[in-house]
């Protein structure tokens, strides 16, 4: 839900594949959901609520905030007066590689772990602040390329090759139904019997182990699985017709209204801030 004075302002490095997300809100901002992406942020004013890692977070200003990929999380204010931040968006494959070229080394698939979801840093912060200026606004491609090299090298410098989470393992009902719905989410006919059989349980005992283990309904993981597919696919430029029936959801209008929920703007115009293609009609 938003009111009159939210806004929120994207752009996106056509070659890197960044995105910058800048916004204003000041009620409920995002349902649950998760990234593919790396992302890191800054709280610029106000106080910003969101659950992750079962924990209840609030930031304030000139905190940062981590993400790692398919890390469950949600947003809104805390209080009325709402609140402003700015993130970005990296895409893991192009962080890892620009993270190796930094360090001289291979850091592995896991790109970073960042051992606090909440954390204090001013250099990180001032470049991140940079990266989403040049990002939508750059002095020029070099000045560009600059600002998102100094927040990769911080980032490198904390964070490359760190220890994995302490987190318990999913039960293995739980994962066997994620690798599930990671494999099939594009068909419109898995249902939560077909989950359960696969893991070897019934639809009741899954439902509960698998949001216990990732803070997501089946369902509610399934529409995000579709929901970040979708978002690749329109920032290749796929209309949001084709992306609706190549990722599982029943129509175009059924994708627009969770992809709104999730991203804070329509499939179509993701696709045009992405691509610069004109709008093709669509939600």
């Amino acid at each position: 839900m938003t009111r009159p004075g939210d806004w929120l302002d994207f752009a996106r490095d056509p070659l890197s594949g960044t995105e910058a997300v800048r916004a204003q809100f000041h009620a409920h901002a995002y349902d649950p959901h998760f990234h593919d992406q790396v992302l890191v942020g800054i709280t610029e004013r106000g106080v910003q609520q969101f659950r992750c890692r079962r924990q209840v977070h609030r930031s304030t200003p000139g905190r940062l905030i981590f993400f790692e990929p398919g890390e469950t999380h949600d947003g809104e204010a805390y209080e009325a007066a709402g609140f402003i931040y700015a993130m970005l968006y990296f895409d893991p494959h192009w962080l890892r590689d620009a993270a190796a070229l930094y360090t001289g080394r291979n850091t592995g698939e896991r790109v970073f772990h960042f051992p606090r979801t909440l954390d204090d840093d001013t250099g990180l912060a001032q470049a991140i602040r940079r990266a989403c200026r040049q990002i939508a606004r750059p002095d020029s491609r070099m000045a560009r390329d600059a600002a998102l090299d100094g927040v990769v090298a911080i980032l490198a410098r904390r964070f490359a090759g760190g220890a994995a989470t302490g987190a318990m393992p999913a039960p293995r009902m739980a994962r066997l139904a994620r690798e599930a719905i990671d494999a099939g989410f594009d068909r419109p006919d898995l249902g939560l019997e077909d989950l359960a059989s696969m893991a070897g349980t019934d639809r009741f005992r899954l439902s509960r182990a698998f949001a216990g283990a990732y803070g997501l309904a089946p369902h509610a993981y399934l529409v995000q699985r579709r929901l970040n597919r979708a978002r690749s696919l329109l920032a290749g430029g796929d209309t949001p017709a084709d992306v609706a029936a190549a990722t599982g959801f029943s129509d175009q209008s059924h994708m627009g209204r969770w992809f709104r929920r999730a991203f804070g703007m329509t499939p179509a115009a993701y696709r045009r801030l992405c691509t610069n293609l004109p709008d093709p009609g669509g939600t």
